[in-house]
């Protein structure tokens, strides 16, 4: 799986770029001022390079570790153990900044969380610093996206659930797309401890990158 967050969007009467059909004439803002916002959404993506399907969770509240991991627990229950079945291992393909930054230990806290919730292993591959361009989630999904939504007024956040979902391509590209609604809290820190007792395990190979949080049960039978 590719997972990666786009640009936050601002809910209301705002211009955006493309062309549309109508009927009457749409008058918006040019300019996207947040005080003139109904909200925001803040897209997370979840791309499987194998069945080349998108799932896109529309957050309202903040781009954090938690609300990255709340992500991909949501596509596990709703389509990944499905899908997936009898699988015990997830790879994940992240860029380096953002909520799953590399050098950020309350993203491999949840992260490790998360393992121990699904009782499955959860490799991180992170893109380095400025090769971004290359996650598969950036030129195979996002600009799909992009396309379908453009022209579209965003006055409501199903609104732009509804076009988001519409995304497809001739080559068999579908999106999944849901609005999650909890809110996440900025400025959380990782437990006292954590950092000094974590059982991520850490590859050899560019450690700082590639790591692999294992859940407590398959630990207490030992790994290697």
């Amino acid at each position: 799986m590719s997972m990666d967050v786009k640009k936050k969007e601002l809910i209301g009467n705002f211009f955006r770029d493309g062309t549309v059909y109508t009927q009457d004439v749409i008058k918006v803002y040019d300019h996207d001022f947040a005080s003139q916002a109904e909200g925001k959404i803040v897209p997370h993506g979840l791309y499987d390079v194998h069945r080349n399907i998108g799932y896109i969770t529309l957050g309202v509240s903040n781009d954090t570790s938690e609300f990255a991991c709340e992500c991909i627990r949501l596509w596990w229950f709703n389509f990944g153990k499905t899908e997936y079945l009898n699988s015990t291992q997830l790879l994940l393909l992240c860029d380096c900044g953002g909520s799953n930054n590399a050098r950020y230990y309350i993203f491999k806290e949840d992260l490790q969380k998360l393992s121990n919730e699904l009782n499955i292993e959860i490799r991180i591959a992170h893109y380095p610093p400025y090769t971004s361009k290359y996650n598969p989630i950036e030129h195979r999904l996002f600009p799909h996206m992009t396309r379908a939504c453009k022209g579209a007024i965003f006055n409501t956040v199903d609104i732009a659930n509804d076009f988001i979902g519409r995304t497809s391509t001739s080559k068999g590209l579908r999106v999944f797309s849901s609005v999650l609604d909890k809110v996440f809290e900025t400025g959380r820190k990782y437990a006292d401890g954590f950092k000094e007792n974590m059982k991520i395990r850490f590859d050899n190979f560019l450690p700082q990158w590639n790591y692999v949080a294992i859940p407590n049960l398959i630990q207490s039978f030992g790994y290697n």
